[in-house]
């Protein structure tokens, strides 16, 4: 078992299962503006790079004419069902309590304002010391220096500092910053990419997390 002294989880995909609400608030702003859905699949491909990136990938070839009308569409609908369908992935709660004494930290390219409602509202927060969303920094994963941020604020190693998520980006933000990257692979990350991507570790379930460190 290795030792950890900083765990940084990803939020959709990793510890919230989110895609539906997500699904669905894409298809309806696409409805609103007259624009035919698009397939759960192929919206959860676009999902990692944040809300805007989202949009313009939903919207396609429309995205320069028709992405800021978009996303205040999506912003509105998403902020009141944001939870219709979110909860805990399995074990959540197991694998945050087994790690009580570490400094833990929810690392997201999701706009803080939501991520921070979903955290609320499944009493994810307590278990946390920061919740760092898409636009509560000048940068995003996989920008290495988010990480670095992280290690200075928490006295933190980089051989003590795991991060853990569903997507490639979670992946290289761990390589660019030089720490532990761990892989789950039955999040909204396409497992293929995720192998790829070489992460030093990787689990099925997160309970998993529990035997790899300690």
């Amino acid at each position: 078992m290795k030792k950890i002294d900083l765990m940084i989880f990803d939020l959709d995909g990793t510890l919230v299962s989110s895609g539906t609400d997500l699904v669905v608030a894409v298809n309806y702003t696409l409805k609103e503006l007259g624009l035919p859905p698009r397939m759960e699949k192929e919206i959860i491909g676009f999902v990692g790079d944040g809300v805007r990136r989202l949009i313009e990938r939903s919207l396609g070839d429309l995205r320069e004419r028709l992405v800021d009308n978009a996303l205040k569409i999506f912003t509105d609908y998403y902020s009141e069902h944001l939870l219709d369908n979110t909860n805990f992935y399995p074990d959540v709660t197991d694998v945050l309590t087994n790690f009580a004494d570490k400094t833990k930290i929810i690392l997201t390219n999701k706009r803080h304002e939501f991520t921070l409602k979903i955290a609320r509202a499944l009493n994810l927060e307590k278990h946390f010391h920061e919740i760092i969303g898409a636009d509560s920094m000048p940068y995003q994963k996989p920008d290495g220096r988010l990480i670095n941020y992280l290690l200075q604020k928490y006295h933190a190693e980089k051989d003590k500092t795991v991060m853990i998520g569903d997507g490639i980006n979670d992946i290289y933000v761990a390589k660019n910053a030089g720490i532990i990257s761990a892989a789950y692979l039955n999040g909204l990350g396409l497992k293929n990419d995720l192998l790829a991507a070489e992460a030093d570790y990787y689990c099925e379930s997160l309970l998993e997390l529990n035997s790899l460190f300690i």
